[in-house]
């Protein structure tokens, strides 16, 4: 995805935050993921685990080796681009997630919050016929877009072209929703990133007690989102201290959250379509959650229990 500006919409085609989420709760007036993004090599690899987890590709980029997947309301990005693949990479050859794109109602407004509070802009040079969409540094030379046009006008409308013959809006296999993202940070490093998160997004810290799925490590934030069933959770997981070697430090997103109000109904699901799960006395599948096996190396899913996913 190119990065950069977009051009504010008019004011009355926004839609007003809400007295619950305000702006000293949810100061860049997030609605939650418009999209994650895979770097790969490998684009048909992933594609093909993709199309086992139930994503459909619908469009293709403008002017890039990219292609765009989608079931029900979620979009996953898969971008070959040679450069921006081996730059995410770090040379690696396994897919890593490259990008977040976030909903906002104002990206002028939000760039310029992020910005002033320490956020680190991503310079990109768009192509022609390209929309130009703020980003900032994420984890791992990863980039947060920061996106004001999901409604009426999608920025799909513009950087894509649809792929004849295919259904541009695949239903979902069953309801889901994008719950969260988990990222993995050097050791005692979870105060500098829930600061940043603090700080820029709005997140805030999830009490220990308080856990969800399978996977019990690391600190969990809360972010926020105009519409409640839009929020979405992070979690920051250091590595073990008797593990430490370089790999373990490394930092960068490890998997994709994905809520669903029955988690055994929709392992039962993926695995008639041949997805594998993790079943170990440490991990398995159960009604709280379940997580897939790392399909090349690196590409990982965790179904957790959740009631929101559900709502329209």
């Amino acid at each position: 995805m190119s990065a950069w500006l977009l051009d504010p919409a008019p004011a009355p085609a926004r839609e007003p935050l809400q007295a619950s989420h305000s702006d000293a709760h949810n100061p860049i007036g997030l609605d939650g993921i418009e999209f994650i993004e895979y770097t790969t090599l490998k684009p048909q690899a992933l594609g093909q685990v993709l199309e086992m987890m139930g994503f459909q590709p619908v469009a293709r980029h403008r002017s890039r080796e990219v292609l765009l997947y989608r079931q029900g309301g979620l979009n996953i990005v898969v971008n070959a681009n040679p450069v921006d693949a081996l730059g995410a990479a770090h040379g690696g050859p396994q897919p890593v997630i490259g990008a977040v794109g976030l909903r906002v109602r104002d990206a002028r407004a939000a760039r310029e919050y992020v910005l002033s509070r320490g956020g680190w802009e991503v310079p990109t040079h768009p192509e022609a016929m390209e929309l130009n969409i703020p980003a900032i540094h994420g984890v791992g030379g990863s980039r947060l877009h920061l996106i004001d046009r999901w409604r009426d006008f999608s920025i799909y409308d513009v950087d894509f072209v649809p792929i004849p013959g295919v259904e541009r809006q695949p239903p979902a296999l069953f309801p889901l929703r994008f719950f969260g993202l988990v990222q993995y940070i050097g050791l005692a490093r979870s105060p500098d990133w829930t600061a940043f998160y603090e700080t820029l997004l709005g997140a805030t810290p999830i009490p220990d007690e308080q856990r969800f799925g399978i996977m019990p490590a690391g600190q969990l934030m809360r972010v926020p989102a105009q519409q409640p069933a839009n929020g979405f959770l992070l979690q920051l997981v250091e590595p073990a201290v008797d593990a430490l070697d370089g790999d373990a430090e490394r930092e960068s997103w490890q998997r994709i959250g994905l809520g669903v109000p029955d988690v055994l109904a929709a392992v039962r699901t993926l695995r008639a379509r041949g997805v594998e799960f993790v079943e170990s006395e440490a991990a398995h599948s159960g009604q709280r959650g379940a997580i897939t096996k790392a399909y090349l190396g690196s590409v990982v899913f965790e179904l957790v229990q959740d009631p929101l996913a559900a709502q329209p």
